[in-house]
């Protein structure tokens, strides 16, 4: 009868089999084995009595329902009862499982669906683990009705036995329902477990092990906070040492240091990286050490740390063994140097090797030491988590031995953690009444009436407390330490019958009135006086007694009171971890949020992103600053810090000054090019913050100061260098003034005013008596000077004596780079924004349009948006969690055409929105919630990827995330039109524009018509071949070398026809000549005289020397430029002149007016946006005109 009635019950799975799931009921998934839950779930049931009992029915609250072929009501799938206040789902896998998706559907034709769920796991079925997804979401989207399948892939894969799902949101007008399909491989290890009294020595097969490489993976869980996982050490002072400590894993590793290791203790050792958190919760932690030579990457569970180790070798040596659980002492088994591990390992390997599989086949590399066994044995402990701050309580009994004798007094023990500074841990009413004692956390610190604990109790780490009433005395220990605190009672105390906690206003001699605080989250009767939080953390082991309190009956309603707890689970996370305080500020946590302190970072904000200071000296300006020293941030909130300069604001130009430090004149005597004299140069900055300085400043340079007796610079035979200086990149530099890199000269061979003009140095000369060769290196590329070499000063009356000065720059290159937008499909495209955890937008705009979108970059689902609305700017974005917009209006108009500041901030905690002097507009991010930011697309600036709702007007200054975007260069690589061509910068007057044409070839109001000479003045006498080469940038020459024949030819030959516009790079030599008479810079043979070439024009045409075909009449560019007037701003008239802004052709100062701006520069028009290329406008990119 009975066997009929199994084979009967079975046939009608197998019918529910095929009908529950008809839409996922599929084989051979990732990894190629599908957990079918249909099929696992149903070999789990037990028949009993003709009645499906399912293992997660352990509640008289929990029914499930199917739905058979022939049955009426067509419903199926899992439904708990409407009274069941707290519903979960258990899925027994049988065996350990890598799990690798979960999906989910409503129950079978209902209304009946859960819509959101959280996933917990565990290897037994007790001690349960919250997933959370990459960001710290522990929330999983479900379904949306009763039939759709919704897949969740989770991010990381987890190895586990049992999973439970607990419903969290489900269909307001219906019930919960559900199907469910797991999918995942097959997981097998190698397990041993190690009882904190045991190890495992894996010994080499020769006396001592040396290794360049190393590899060694393992994955744990422990029952404790402390213990060694791995160590090994070598006589000459090589030690590798892997340990839990205080909860974290910190990795020991010397190579060649001399040091004795067993003389170290955990607070002296110098700990190489510590990484993870809470890794003392009985669950798998994973962790991977590669090392080669120096580099080091330590990775525990998904967090990976690099470092390079100390000491001066390479390879690491251990001798004889290696240990795995402990350190043994040795000639003492069984005794170890530091605490043992207490947990287990599995899939332990070293360099390849299996180490628990040798030890299970009982190898004889592998020696144990103590009991270790190889399978995990799990603990039955059950924690509690109280969830909630304001509302979560447990109330248990007194036991009957407390009861019934007073002279037995009293007794509690139990184990806590938490991250909150401030909460009631225990009420106790002692009889007779009205005593009461209580313990809380207060200002970190375990209190009590009468004292506080030494050391913070808010650290995450379990904690044991100990309270205890014998006769007229009450005695409590924290830690195992000794009693912190003892109170004498007038008369003998036991505990009442059960009471709910902290109900009641006095307790027992305890009359502090800071103290009178009873639990907040008690029951509804009444709590007596108000206190600001309860306990939130979790708690576990509790004894009352002397006997353990079953939790779970607690939780099935059989065993005192409970509210807003979670049981069989410890729901501690570390939200510092990762760290998202950036530029090192310090991170600090409570149960549900993190906070940063910033003190010391120059940096300000939530998460200490927004820089302090300024990005220059010019910006202080702007802000009505004086000469004096300040702090200045050059990339903002990125990585770099805060450095010291002065600013010098008495000139035209703000000058931004970096000391160093060795700025006095220094003697040198007795070098050699074999034994030179070194000087290093400390600057004020660090090299990053150095190199980010010069390269957004317009010009820099530094003065080298150099007196020489009987001191060459460069050999006279054959022009190799004694003496050099090196640039910031530690490059060997041999030129001793000015800007062109490539000519080995010192300013007076640039300059032909030499003493002896045989030489290009007066030091090279090597007379008696002090000559100079001290000069202005203007190259910011190759600056600052990070070190100076000297090598002739050894001979008889020889010496050199040198001052290198402070580095100066000035100008800021981002202040006024700018494009403008003339058309609503118009717009520039970068590359795709990296800004997952945070960014921040900063620009200044200026438009007569009422609307428009400033920049815009898209995701899948997520996006990040910037645009102007009438009278007001706003701030959109979704990082998955729903659109959030920030708006900030404005009481006057917008688009009033003069320069307003955006600056939009998005991060982990909050996103902001400031408007010119407005407000600043702030939003708080949802808790718990999704935090990255996801985007594929590219960033479009002044437009749309739709070419929809484009902005009107001009953009200038952006910055995003400390890095300036180049905009003017962006609009220039895309073939955008600009107002100022052939390299003019355009400069912004308050009633128009001017073009700066110096750094051009052509002049004019908009740098179009060309510079020209007949080719007859030039061609009258041979050009001198050392006379261009500080023009042209040569290596130098010296001048009694012969010059090559064909070279030679085609000098006396010369040119015959018509120069204009010479342009090498960014020199101008034609124009310089024409119009620069007498510059240092040039020398000019034969006669050379300005013309417009008229008769040549008339009879032939003019090409370009870039290919580009014939140049454009002088004419014609006028034309040209007079169509480009109006600008941004609206404010040009037609009839408004544009005077040229005269200046050399070469580096130098130029002119710079009061007020200035861009935006008239460029314009970024609809035609030439297709043709941009990926990377234009970032560093590196050529800068050629016309491209």
């Amino acid at each position: 009868m009975y066997l009929t009635r199994q084979a009967k019950l079975f046939c009608q799975i197998a019918n529910l089999v095929a009908n529950w799931l008809p839409s996922i009921s599929r084989w051979g998934r990732s990894c190629g084995l599908l957990l079918w839950f249909t099929f696992v779930y149903f070999l789990r049931m037990l028949v009993t009595m003709g009645q499906f009992i399912l293992i997660p029915a352990q509640n008289k609250d929990y029914i499930v329902r199917f739905s058979l072929p022939d049955d009426p009501s067509g419903a199926g799938g899992w439904s708990p009862l409407v009274t069941d206040s707290q519903p979960w789902f258990q899925l027994d896998l049988r065996d350990r499982m890598e799990v690798t998706a979960v999906a989910t559907q409503g129950r079978y034709d209902s209304s009946d669906w859960v819509s959101s769920y959280m996933l917990l796991y565990s290897d037994t079925g007790r001690a349960w683990k919250q997933y959370r997804q990459e960001d710290g979401v522990g929330r999983l989207p479900g379904n949306m009705n009763s039939e759709a399948v919704v897949q969740n892939k989770l991010s990381h894969s987890i190895r586990t036995r049992f999973l439970r799902l607990l419903p969290l949101d489900w269909n307001p007008s219906g019930w919960l329902g559900l199907r469910v399909e797991v999918y995942g491989c097959g997981y097998k290890s190698d397990v041993a477990d190690f009882d904190g009294r045991s190890s495992l020595l894996y010994r080499f097969n020769q006396k001592s092990m040396s290794t360049v490489k190393d590899v060694v993976s393992l994955r744990f869980k422990s029952r404790q906070a402390e213990g060694v996982l791995l160590h090994g050490e070598g006589q000459r002072g090589d030690y590798i040492t892997l340990e839990l400590h205080r909860g974290r894993l910190a990795l020991y590793l010397n190579l060649d240091e001399r040091d004795d290791p067993r003389l170290r203790s955990s607070g002296g050792r110098s700990v190489a990286v510590s990484l993870g958190s809470l890794l003392d919760d009985q669950h798998w932690h994973s962790v991977l050490i590669e090392r080669f030579n120096k580099q080091v990457n330590l990775t525990v569970d998904s967090h990976t740390q690099h470092f390079r180790t100390k000491g001066e070798g390479d390879s690491l040596e251990v001798d004889y063994e290696l240990s795995f659980g402990g350190i043994p002492l040795p000639g003492k088994p069984g005794t170890f140097i530091r605490k043992n591990f207490h947990g287990c390992i599995e899939n332990l390997y070293y360099n390849g090797i299996n180490i628990i599989d040798l030890a299970k086949r009982r190898k004889p590399q592998i020696y144990s030491v103590g009991n270790v066994t190889f399978s995990c044995s799990q603990p039955q402990l059950v924690a509690t988590t109280f969830v909630s701050s304001s509302a979560s309580f447990l109330s248990l009994p007194a036991t009957a031995a407390a009861a019934g004798s007073e002279e037995a007094g009293f007794s509690l023990r139990f184990q806590f953690r938490t991250w909150n500074a401030d909460g009631l841990l225990l009420s106790v009413r002692l009889a007779p009444e009205p005593q009461r004692v209580e313990l809380q956390i207060s200002g970190s610190r375990f209190s009590t009436c009468v004292s506080r604990s030494g050391h913070n109790v808010n650290d995450g780490l379990w904690h044991s407390v100990t309270l205890d009433t014998r006769d007229q005395q009450i005695s409590l220990t924290l830690d195992d330490e000794a009693a912190i605190s003892t109170v004498r009672s007038m008369q003998p105390v036991r505990a009442q019958e059960a009471r709910p906690t902290a109900r009641g206003p006095r307790r027992l001699v305890c009359d502090l009135p800071s103290l009178l605080r009873p639990h907040p989250g008690c029951p509804s009767e009444g709590c007596g006086h108000p206190t600001p939080a309860a306990f939130q953390g979790c708690m576990r082991l509790i004894h009352i007694n002397g006997v353990l309190m079953n939790l779970l009956h607690v939780q099935q309603g059989s065993l005192g009171r409970y509210h807003a707890l979670q049981f069989d689970t410890c729901g501690i996370r570390d939200r510092c971890l990762p760290n998202y305080c950036e530029h090192g500020g310090q991170c600090s946590q409570t149960w549900s949020a993190f906070r940063c302190d910033c003190s010391g970072t120059g940096h300000t904000g939530a998460t200490c992103h927004n820089a302090l200071y300024e990005p220059s000296c010019e910006a202080y300006k702007l802000t009505g600053s004086s000469s004096g020293y300040y702090s200045i941030d050059p990339d903002g909130s990125g990585p770099l810090g805060p450095a010291r300069v002065y600013c010098n604001m008495t000139e035209d130009q703000v000058w931004t000054v970096l000391d160093h430090s060795s700025s006095a004149p220094v003697r040198v005597q007795g070098s050699s090019p074999q034994k030179p004299y070194i000087m290093r140069f400390n600057y004020s900055a660090s090299p990053e913050q150095l190199r980010a300085i010069v390269t957004g400043s317009e010009q820099c340079q530094q003065e080298v100061v150099y007196r020489c007796r009987k001191s060459r610079l460069f050999n006279i035979k054959d022009g190799t260098p004694m003496s050099w200086w090196l640039d910031q990149a530690g490059e060997r530099r041999t030129y001793w003034g000015g800007f062109l890199p490539g000519v080995q000269q010192c300013s007076c061979g640039l300059q032909e005013n030499c003493q002896d003009m045989n030489y290009f140095c007066n030091c090279d000369a090597a007379t008696n008596s002090w000559s100079n060769d001290t000069g202005v290196l203007s190259y910011k590329d190759h600056l600052p000077v990070s070190q100076i070499v000297i090598g002739d000063t050894n001979r008889t009356g020889s010496e050199a004596v040198y001052r290198v000065g402070a580095l100066r720059c000035y100008g800021d290159k981002s202040t006024w780079n700018a494009a403008s937008f003339y058309q609503e499909s118009s717009y520039l495209h970068f590359p795709t924004l990296q800004a997952e955890l945070g960014s921040d937008i900063s620009f200044y705009f200026k438009t007569s349009a009422p609307s428009g979108v400033f920049l815009e970059n898209l995701g899948l689902k997520d996006f990040i948006r910037v645009e102007l609305t009438p009278s007001a700017v706003a701030f959109s974005f979704d990082v998955g969690n729903g659109p959030a917009v920030l708006t900030v209006k404005s009481h006057v108009p917008l688009n009033d055409r003069q320069w307003h500041y955006v600056r939009a901030e998005r991060g982990v905690q909050e996103a902001s929105l400031q408007v010119d002097q407005l407000p600043l507009r702030f939003l708080e991010a949802p808790a718990d919630a999704h935090v990255r930011l996801q985007l594929n697309s590219q960033l479009f600036v002044g437009g749309t990827a739709s070419r929809q709702r484009g902005f009107l007007g001009c953009i200038r200054t952006l910055a995003i995330n400390g890095v300036h975007f180049n905009l003017e260069e962006r609009a220039r690589m895309t073939g955008s039109s600009s107002l100022c061509h052939n390299r003019g910068r355009c400069i912004e007057k308050s009633s128009g524009y001017v073009c700066d044409c110096s750094q051009s070839a052509y002049g004019g109001p908009s740098c179009r018509e060309g510079v020209q000479s007949p080719a007859s003045s030039l061609g009258s006498q041979p050009a001198d071949i050392d006379a261009l080469a500080p023009i042209c940038g040569t290596e130098r020459r010296r001048r009694r070398d012969p010059v090559h024949r064909e070279v030679r030819e085609a000098g006396l030959r010369g040119f015959v026809g018509c120069l204009s516009s010479v342009q090498f790079n960014h020199l101008a030599p034609l124009k310089v000549a024409l119009l620069h008479r007498g510059s240092s810079l040039l020398s000019i043979r034969g006669a050379l005289e300005e013309s417009n070439c008229v008769a040549l024009a008339e009879s032939a045409t003019s090409h370009s020397l870039l290919g580009k075909g014939p140049l454009e009449s002088p004419a014609s560019s006028r034309r040209s430029a007079r169509t480009e007037r109006g600008a941004c701003s609206g404010r040009f008239s037609p009839s408004e002149a544009h005077p040229e802004v005269p200046g050399a052709a070469f580096p130098g100062v130029p002119r710079r007016e009061q007020e200035r701006g861009c935006g008239t520069c460029w314009r970024a028009s609809e035609g030439a946006r297709e043709g941009g290329r990926e990377g234009a406008g970032l560093p590196g990119m050529p800068q050629r005109e016309g491209e």
